[in-house]
């Protein structure tokens, strides 16, 4: 009776792909936010090396992966795919669960499987530092790792809400050389301006992303990174469902439904898109389903149109799901789901119907993360514990209605540096947190003045 299901090193995968060769019906052009008009590829050159952009724009399906960045992924990769009986035991459900462990990596979630790959195209282009946001701090820790490996500096603005939540998040990126600072900060002037109209202010991704753009853009040594939301980031972690594709048909059970939690994007679109491929070129039949928070639910109530991916409106406008780039999330603790919008891509997907989307309220996620913990042995994330309560969700569903469905999900991080937060929801302190409705609408609102006229 196998519980995991493991590739050899020469299986790691040799290419990223994309799915945008893939899709029916493929995103709206991001646009210049002065002029509306599609913007081109030189606008983004201060910001990213030519590679990522061309990453970025790129309809190829697949796009090798330098040998360089496969060495490193050698470290952990392929990561261990696992069934997860003790669960299904607990559930008393005839589904079958399996979940792709992406903690094992250096940083301890999936997200060093862009950074890797995004500090080794800033080092070829000369680059000496990058600027980064972070959430819950496991996109920060990553690019610091990252960044260490190739001798660049690195300067994380971390939301300032999970900078006091998870300090040893912090100390972890400072083990890796990095600097980090909650944000809104008093380095940048986007951060002095919030600070002054809000001084309480718990921060957001988008805020962050605007610190570190600022700084990127002031500074000719210097290009910015995101750990999310854009095309060539997505692309990057699709070497996740590649191994899993492989290593469901080693167990002999291809999944019926795929499930990852949901922020920008890339923990998803890495599991999903490459059985969604089986999906557009084979005949598969799986569903998708992203997971968010319920406090801040930009696929299952916010609406597609035109904005910013940051708060201070310096990116250009993305065709998104998307609740205005002013709304800033409740305190939760999975802050690398605390963002506004979706990226493009999987934007388009739903809305195109070929995924689904389901809103989690934080107790929920908690419960389900100690009934993981307790049949599973392993601490997920807060991020990841979405992804379970709906596992948990399905499988019930498949114990009343008699079914045995093949059920994977993506445990996209651990929960080691996130105690705190498992120790408040012991002790009855953590409550879940309804969305700002207000606040949304007034986000939303505010964003109709963005959109270009058809």
């Amino acid at each position: 009776m196998e519980y995991k299901y493991q590739l050899p090193e020469s299986e790691i995968p040799r290419f990223f792909y994309n799915i945008m060769a893939d899709m029916p019906n493929k995103p709206l052009p991001p646009l210049h936010p002065g002029t509306r008009q599609p913007i081109t590829p030189d606008l983004l050159e201060p910001l990213f090396p030519k590679e990522l952009i061309q990453q970025e724009v790129s309809t190829e399906r697949f796009i090798e992966i330098p040998n360089e960045v496969r060495e490193i992924y050698a470290k952990w990769r392929p990561t261990p795919l696992h069934r997860a009986r003790g669960l299904e035991k607990l559930l008393d459900t005839p589904a079958r669960i399996y979940f792709k462990n992406e903690g094992v990596s250096p940083a301890g979630s999936h997200k060093p499987n862009t950074a890797v790959a995004q500090a080794f195209y800033n080092k070829a282009s000369g680059v000496k530092r990058i600027a980064t946001e972070t959430g819950a701090g496991q996109w920060g820790s990553a690019l610091s790792y990252g960044c260490q490996l190739f001798g660049l500096e690195c300067e994380v603005y971390m939301v300032r809400v999970s900078y006091n939540q998870k300090p040893y998040r912090k100390i972890m990126m400072n083990t890796f050389g990095a600097q980090v600072y909650p944000s809104p900060s008093d380095r940048t002037e986007f951060g002095r301006k919030i600070l002054k109209e809000s001084p309480d202010s718990s921060g957001s991704l988008g805020i962050a992303i605007s610190e570190a753009i600022e700084r990127a853009a002031s500074d000719p040594d210097a290009h910015y990174s995101l750990g999310s939301v854009l095309n060539h980031v997505l692309l990057h972690q699709t070497i996740i469902g590649q191994e899993a594709v492989k290593q469901m048909e080693q167990a002999g059970h291809m999944p019926d439904v795929v499930i990852a939690p949901f922020g920008g994007g890339s923990n998803f679109a890495g599991l999903a898109f490459p059985f969604l491929h089986l999906n557009f070129t084979q005949g598969q039949k799986i569903r998708f389903v992203a997971v968010e928070p319920s406090s801040c639910p930009k696929l299952t109530q916010g609406s597609f149109l035109y904005d910013f991916g940051d708060s201070a409106g310096m990116t250009p406008l993305l065709p998104m799901y998307t609740l205005g780039h002013d709304f800033v999330p409740s305190a939760i603790h999975a802050g690398g789901l605390r963002y506004h919008g979706a990226g493009t891509l999987v934007s388009q997907l739903l809305k195109d119907g070929f995924i689904e989307a389901v809103a989690q309220d934080q107790a929920h996620c908690f419960a389900a993360g100690l009934d993981f913990i307790r049949s599973e042995g392993i601490i997920p994330a807060p991020e990841a514990t979405h992804a379970i309560a709906s596992v948990i969700d399905e499988a019930i569903k498949c114990r009343e209605e008699g079914v045995g469905r093949n059920i994977l999900f993506n445990l996209s991080g651990h929960g080691y540096f996130d105690m705190g937060a498992y120790s408040d929801f012991m002790d009855g302190k953590l409550k879940d947190v309804a969305p700002d409705k207000k606040a949304m609408s007034e986000s939303l609102k505010a964003i109709e003045k963005l959109q270009p006229e058809i």
